[in-house]
């Protein structure tokens, strides 16, 4: 039985979009879906179910953080029979060629997060993309020239590092940006047998010091939700 999410069996679709912040969650249900309704408001973390160009689809918020996150992705495969699982969300640049406003497909994600540490001893698993919810957006994407970037990003622990230059050793081995969900999501989406992506749009740049605006975050981010739309079965 589900804690978290207070939805009957049935109200939540097999496929679901993941923002952090449970007030995006409500943003996408209202700008994207057709007759959305709110089937979860538990603690405020919002969650909706409409369809999308005849898909019925789902979008719940997480919260921030890989501990929370995985909360909700547990309930939702193993509760709800979710079968697909997006993360739409935002990220720091560790490159200087990855700009605001661009949008980046996590291959596969790193992190400083013990959350693997108990399953594998002395070993590093590799959390990775489904294959195959990676190539439909990498060519949605394409088809309407939409730039992307891809490949391993860090998932974090910390938002506030004590060392601010600590993403530098992580940009030297080509992590492309930090945010602080998708290992998670990888890791538990690989556990259970289903499919996860994320896919993320660079808010704010740790080269450049530069950052989108509270106000320009919305339109903003709405290409990532269009490739997230399009993406799911």
């Amino acid at each position: 039985m589900s804690i978290h999410i207070e939805a009957k069996k049935g109200q939540i679709a097999e496929s679901v979009l993941l923002p952090g912040d449970p007030m995006r969650a409500k943003w996408i249900a209202e700008t994207f879906l057709e007759d959305a309704v709110c089937y979860n408001d538990v603690r405020g973390m919002l969650g909706y179910t409409g369809t999308y160009r005849g898909k019925r689809i789902s979008v719940q918020g997480t919260g921030m953080g890989i501990p929370s996150a995985l909360i909700y992705c547990h309930e939702l495969i193993n509760d709800y029979g979710v079968k697909n699982l997006i993360r739409v969300g935002s990220a720091g640049s560790y490159q200087p060629d990855i700009k605001l406003r661009d949008i980046v497909i996590a291959m596969a994600a790193s992190s400083t997060s013990g959350i693997n540490n108990s399953r594998f001893i002395n070993a590093d698993y590799s959390p990775t993309a489904d294959f195959d919810l990676f190539m439909k957006a990498a060519k949605y994407a394409d088809s309407q020239g939409i730039p992307i970037k891809a490949g391993n990003v860090l998932s974090a622990d910390e938002f506030y590092d004590d060392d601010f230059d600590s993403y530098k050793k992580w940009a030297d081995f080509g992590v492309l940006c930090v945010e602080m969900e998708a290992a998670g999501l990888y890791t538990i989406a690989a556990k259970f047998k289903v499919k996860a992506l994320a896919i993320l749009t660079i808010s704010d740049s740790l080269v450049s010091k530069k950052e989108i605006s509270a106000e320009d975050r919305e339109s903003t981010f709405s290409t990532m939700i269009e490739i997230a739309l399009h993406t799911v079965p």
